[in-house]
């Protein structure tokens, strides 16, 4: 029996698009490609999430890559959920509607140390029990570690848990260890999937 939804944080509770970001900064041609290169898609990004690497440290080895005329870019781009920070729709109706079903509700995201800063802003953050961020552990999905620190953490059975990313291979992850889950491709088709597994949400 399902008692745990366990949620991912990106593109499932709340948006998260870096050529929208690179919009927001009316950035084009060039200059939006070399920002989502060395920025969203260099090895500092995922060791900030890793916990690894500081913000601070990150940004200046992006800079050593970047013509100086973008170093501004990289400042504001650092802090991502300035420039956009929207909830996932019908996510917190679903997430409010778990809660009153009796369900515990979790947060295992890949995030750097700021992710505090930013998502308790966020009403569903109010309906969630716990959260597991990758640069706390030093881990990062889809590592098996990293879901049995949420079951050890929080005194959880896997076969109890249900988690929702937006990527198969994380939720294939948590298949492994013992959980069950579903891919997030919207509200309307998790509360399908939620069903299916026996959760008693409207669909």
């Amino acid at each position: 029996m399902i008692r745990n939804i366990v949620f991912d944080m990106g593109n499932v509770l709340i948006h998260w698009c870096p050529d929208d970001f690179l919009a927001r900064l009316e950035l084009t041609g060039e200059d939006r490609s070399l920002l989502r290169q060395e920025v969203f898609g260099c090895v500092e990004w995922v060791q900030t999430d890793r916990g690894t690497l500081s913000d601070e440290r990150a940004a200046a080895a992006m800079k050593t890559r970047l013509p100086s005329r973008l170093h501004w870019a990289v400042d504001r781009l650092m802090v991502w959920w300035e420039l956009d920070l929207r909830p996932m729709e019908g996510m917190e109706e679903l997430l409010a509607e778990l809660k009153g079903l009796g369900y515990r509700l979790y947060l295992l995201s890949n995030a750097s140390v700021r992710q505090p800063e930013y998502f308790t802003a966020l009403p569903v953050d109010r309906y969630l029990d716990g959260r597991i961020l990758s640069s706390s552990y030093k881990l990062l999905k889809p590592q098996p570690e990293i879901y049995r620190v949420l079951l050890q953490e929080y005194d959880l059975r896997a076969e109890e848990c249900f988690f929702v990313d937006d990527l198969f291979i994380n939720v294939e992850a948590a298949m492994l260890v013992g959980m069950s889950g579903a891919i997030f491709r919207g509200a309307a088709p998790l509360r399908q999937a939620l069903a299916e597994a026996g959760v008693g949400v409207k669909v």
